[in-house]
């Protein structure tokens, strides 16, 4: 109880002082006027606060390191595995999903939030009665087999290492906006921050950082979406009352989609869409043809010495231009199809499984659900998450932590449809509708700095900015909301401080699970078993340093959508891990080659499914697969999933039982 009481004074006071800190800041800005200061503010100290919190927590105690001693009380472990939950995609790309997308959104946060049910009642509990290290070193013990625990430590760095790319490229576009470095260079200061957390202290400093970090990133949701509700009329607390605002927002929607002024933009995107069809039909010699053109004109340019900002745009066309043909149908397809999207009618926010069709209705569903599945298996198999729970005092105490980090995460995902709503709104109140003379500060300094992620072109030339005019990529809307809404920079900077919170206490997560299935499920069980505690915890500072670096320089690459790699990553994890995790657990009978087997077969199909279906692979290969009852290639895991389940069961059928020691040791797990 004392550590409690203790806990709760330290985080109280943080607590005050970081509110009282934005209320300085704000205070200074009226004075002085908003600055690209106010984003380094806002990223570089709270960095600092992470660092002492790291350096105050470090360690080279086994036990401290990999599991923060296990006794970390409930209701902070739930705020821990909160923000260890709350990533850069939840931050970034969660509202920005709902803005674009509407109902479909709504797949990510049940998914998320359910799988923490799954959580509860089939893992955490009898993840903590073992009592092991990491989840390969769980199910190593489980099967009494080191080839069980390096496909399980494989599959568990596999789905990591995706997952935070996706957390790096994050705070990469977070260092870009707010304190204007190169996108690359933003990543290696990110780098920095993921560092300090997690190098010296392992998962004690962690979870203490990580609580700090849910504190900033909660405050940084609710605060603003709460400033912009009270401008747009909702109170102080619009979670219980947007619904008034989206009967506006549905009927701003329906006069965009009415409106004739907008329908010649569509039109123009179907005329536009047809040309790509014509270059398609043609292929391969309109391959020869457009390559032809952009070599014929970069040639002319260098011969009468061209303006050298024109022959790099020539050179960059070029080096993007597909291979060859196949590669181009690839590309160009994507293209009409973007532009089909484009020239269909809006849809509503709150219209279930829009289609033109009967059968693209049922696809559309389909989807929806095998998304929905892939999230909730995936959040119950996800390493860097279940290891949380090893942190806990005792079985009963990792119980109630699931139920404090549910808790924890629905105050946060009941704001972020709100957000959605809310910014939706204001573009079509604030940006639709006005002269392209005019348009809003923040829309200018948007493309300035990120050309990609906004784009208002006058398609139909009319002079006035039409919705379908409107190209803003959905990672931008929860960045640029405070600016979108009219609030004080200091707004921008807290969001910012916020993202960077979800970006970093992820990464932390994921970073410290790779290194210690290196270093503890590898190098100690399969290489140097008579490694000393002292080399073990020294091994994987070393790797996780490496990892780091060269999770970092992926990222640099801007390889995917963070959204999707994200997605593919719980795809990867539920294909790989939930199959052996459960029956592990649950079935006596399911034997060590069983387990090889399904997490061989699921992990293989999902790969598969990816690489065929994904336009970037299939870009990249010149392959592109079928989609299996159109299901997308994000949702992959609903084939491996089952993949992973049938090929254990039916290889442990087939196989001798376990022996009686086995049998006793599950056992143990399921029954106090």
């Amino acid at each position: 109880m004392k550590l409690v009481h203790r806990l709760i004074r330290s985080y109280a006071f943080y607590t005050v002082g970081f509110l009282a800190f934005i209320y300085a800041l704000w205070r200074v800005e009226l004075t002085t006027g908003p600055g690209m200061w106010i984003g380094y503010v806002f990223l570089f100290v709270p960095i600092a606060v992470y660092a002492v919190i790291g350096l105050l927590s470090r360690t080279s105690d086994l036990v401290e390191y990999y599991v923060a001693g296990r006794r970390v009380p409930s209701v902070f472990n739930g705020m821990a595995t909160a923000a260890d939950w709350l990533s850069a995609a939840s931050f970034i790309g969660l509202a920005g999903s709902i803005y674009a997308t509407g109902y479909d959104g709504l797949a990510y946060m049940m998914g998320w939030t359910g799988g923490y049910c799954l959580v509860a009642f089939l893992l955490a509990p009898y993840v903590r009665k073992l009592a092991r290290y990491t989840i390969p070193d769980f199910l190593g013990t489980r099967f009494s087999s080191n080839l069980v625990r390096g496909l399980a430590a494989a599959a568990a760095i596999l789905c990591s290492f995706v997952y935070l790319v996706a957390q790096i490229q994050g705070v990469g576009l977070i260092a870009t906006r707010f304190i204007g470095v190169d996108f690359a260079i933003g990543i290696f200061c990110g780098l920095a921050g993921i560092l300090v957390c997690s190098f010296l202290g392992g998962m004690r400093a962690v979870t203490w950082t990580q609580v700090a970090q849910y504190i900033i990133l909660i405050a940084a949701i609710l605060i603003p979406v709460s400033l912009i509700a009270h401008k747009d009329g909702l109170g102080w607390v619009p979670q219980f009352n947007y619904g008034r605002l989206m009967a506006r927002v549905e009927g701003l929607e329906q006069n965009v989609r009415d409106a004739r002024s907008e329908e010649s933009v569509r039109e123009q995107y179907r005329l536009d869409a047809q040309q790509w069809q014509t270059k398609l039909d043609t292929l391969p010699q309109s391959y020869v043809k457009e390559r032809g053109r952009i070599v014929d004109e970069l040639n002319d340019l260098r011969r009468h010495n061209g303006p050298l900002r024109q022959i790099d745009a020539h050179e960059r066309a070029l080096a993007a231009f597909p291979r060859d043909a196949d590669a181009a149908r690839v590309v160009w397809t994507r293209n009409r199809d973007d532009l089909l999207a484009r020239a269909a009618a809006p849809v509503p926010m709150r219209e279930p499984f829009p289609a033109a069709t009967e059968e693209a209705r049922r696809t559309h569903e389909r989807n929806f659900l095998s998304l929905l599945l892939c999230l909730s298996l995936g959040t119950a198999s996800l390493p860097h998450i279940l290891t949380r729970y090893n942190t806990t005092t005792s079985v009963a105490s990792a119980r109630r932590s699931v139920g404090w980090t549910l808790v924890f995460v629905a105050l946060f995902y009941l704001t972020v449809p709100v957000l959605a709503v809310l910014i939706k709104y204001e573009i079509l109140t604030n940006l639709v509708g006005q002269r392209f003379a005019d348009l809003p500060r923040w829309v200018i300094e948007w493309h300035r700095v990120e050309p990609y992620l906004i784009s208002v072109t006058d398609v139909n030339g009319d002079g006035f900015v039409r919705w379908s005019e409107i190209q803003m990529q959905p990672d931008m809307v929860v960045l640029a909301a405070p600016e979108i809404a009219g609030l004080p920079y200091v707004m921008s900077g807290l969001i910012a401080a916020g993202a960077l919170a979800a970006a970093l206490s992820t990464a932390d997560g994921l970073l410290l699970t790779i290194a210690n299935a290196l270093s503890h499920d590898v190098y100690y069980h399969m290489v140097a078993p008579r490694a000393s505690s002292q080399r073990r915890v020294t091994i994987s500072k070393i790797l996780l340093l490496g990892v780091a670096l060269f999770a970092s320089w992926v990222a640099s690459l801007n390889t995917g959508n963070i959204l999707f790699l994200v997605g593919a990553a719980f795809s990867l994890a539920a294909s790989s891990l939930f199959p052996v995790l459960v029956l592990g657990v649950f079935w006596k009978r399911t034997t060590r080659l069983g387990a090889v087997a399904g997490m061989v077969a699921g992990l293989a199909v999902c790969v598969y499914y990816i690489v065929a279906t994904y336009p970037f692979f299939t870009q990249l290969t010149g392959f592109a697969g079928p989609r299996w009852f159109g299901i997308e290639p994000i949702s992959s895991g609903v084939f491996g999933v089952p993949a992973g389940f049938l090929v254990a069961i039916a290889v442990s059928l087939l196989d001798l039982k376990p022996d009686a020691y086995t049998m006793a040791l599950v056992d143990y797990i399921r029954h106090p």
